[in-house]
């Protein structure tokens, strides 16, 4: 199973740039586990919509069956590696 984790962040969010470093740890402790993919809001505003984002930084953690959960604001990494753990990762 593919888990995924979605970053929908842009360059001028202050809170993403705090977020940055908790995905960071997360992915050294977990390698291969999960998918991150960055989402940049202004280069990829039709991925933003269809996920309907609306703040910024928003966390979103998905597997093949679809969206496990969803994280609006700068998340502590114990939230984000449950999610992750839940999806299957």
């Amino acid at each position: 199973m593919t888990v995924r984790l979605l970053d929908f962040h842009a360059d001028w969010c202050g809170p993403c740039k705090t977020q940055d470093p908790i995905l960071e740890e997360i992915q050294e402790n977990l390698g291969d586990a999960f998918e991150l993919q960055k989402v940049n809001v202004d280069e990829d505003q039709d991925v933003a919509n269809q996920y309907q984002v609306r703040s910024l930084p928003t966390l979103i953690v998905e597997n093949d069956e679809g969206v496990v959960d969803r994280f609006v604001g700068v998340t502590q990494r114990e939230d984000i590696e449950a999610a992750l753990s839940e999806a299957g990762a």
